[in-house]
């Protein structure tokens, strides 16, 4: 009879283990938690979390773009982990919030994840496709890849991004001096100095000197 109570408390034991090792810790800290099943403690949590906002806020969908707005405070102060929580919860509330992705790609952009930040980005733009400053951060990606493998597939997704950029956001210095310096690794340097004459006209300290001291040489 002992040995069967033993055998018992063993395998009640071992329930109890598999059941706290199944509440995996830190999904949080990834893009839509990783896609990683939850645990019962932690689709209470998120019970919990929805009971809150709800008293707080008058639909889902608008608490979403608080928290998102959160998200983007938590990482303009650098504090990329407080960021990815709040843009989980924002993502948690409403999947359809086009700032979530673009949030999470550029926290996969922090974390040098380039490959990795594209497919939220393009997301992002999917739900919300006049949003030129989600241009910029996919090029950005692009640009990333390409300096890292001088690929000119990479290059060429850089440039695509900013025209979509630029069509959207016309006279904007930013977006002019990056197509600026993405044409300056073409060999023809037509293009490069079209996009410096541009910028100048706008902001002249909108240029990386560097790109302008090689196409003075040209």
């Amino acid at each position: 009879m002992k040995t069967l109570l033993s055998i018992a408390l063993i395998c009640l034991s071992l329930v109890g283990c598999s059941s706290a090792q199944d509440c995996k810790e830190g999904n949080n800290l990834l893009p839509m938690y990783g896609g990683l099943p939850k645990c019962d403690q932690q689709l209470k949590a998120d019970k919990d979390f929805f009971a809150f906002v709800d008293t707080k806020f008058d639909s889902r969908s608008s608490a979403s773009l608080s928290y998102a707005k959160l998200g983007w405070d938590y990482f303009y102060k650098n504090d990329l982990e407080t960021s990815m929580k709040r843009f989980n919860q924002a993502w948690l509330l409403d999947s359809l919030n086009a700032n979530v992705y673009w949030g999470f790609g550029n926290l996969l952009g922090r974390q040098q994840q380039f490959q990795v930040s594209i497919p939220h980005f393009e997301k992002s733009l999917k739900l919300k496709p006049n949003n030129s400053k989600v241009y910029e951060s996919i090029a950005s990606s692009y640009g990333q890849l390409f300096a890292s493998s001088q690929k000119r597939e990479f290059l060429d997704k850089a440039v695509d991004a900013l025209k979509k950029a630029d069509a959207l956001d016309r006279s904007n210095a930013r977006i002019l001096s990056q197509l600026t310096s993405a044409y300056s690794y073409f060999k023809q340097k037509d293009s490069a100095i079209k996009y410096l004459k541009l910028t100048d006209k706008i902001d002249p300290k909108a240029i990386n000197p560097q790109v302008r001291k090689l196409l003075k040489q040209n």
